[in-house]
């Protein structure tokens, strides 16, 4: 089973990273960006046949080691 996380910054966190996107996208003409913000994308693959107890796990994965939860969300998806 494939799952992914997504992981970004809360949105009261600064995103520098964003910002120097987001400035640079509008420096190149396209001013119709309003806003950039970064993140991490991890792809999963897990041995699992029930999705429920996949998506604990990889919820506990999360918290543990992935995201730094107290200025990061996240979000799973299964592939």
């Amino acid at each position: 089973m494939k799952i992914s996380a997504i992981v970004t910054l809360k949105k009261d966190v600064l995103d520098p990273q964003g910002k120097v996107v987001s400035q640079t996208l509008k420096n190149m003409g396209y001013e119709e960006i309003i806003n950039v913000r970064q993140g991490k994308y991890f792809e999963i693959e897990l041995n699992a046949s029930d999705k429920i107890e996949a998506k604990k796990k990889i919820d506990e994965i999360c918290k543990k080691i992935l995201a730094n939860t107290i200025i990061e969300d996240y979000d799973i998806n299964f592939k």
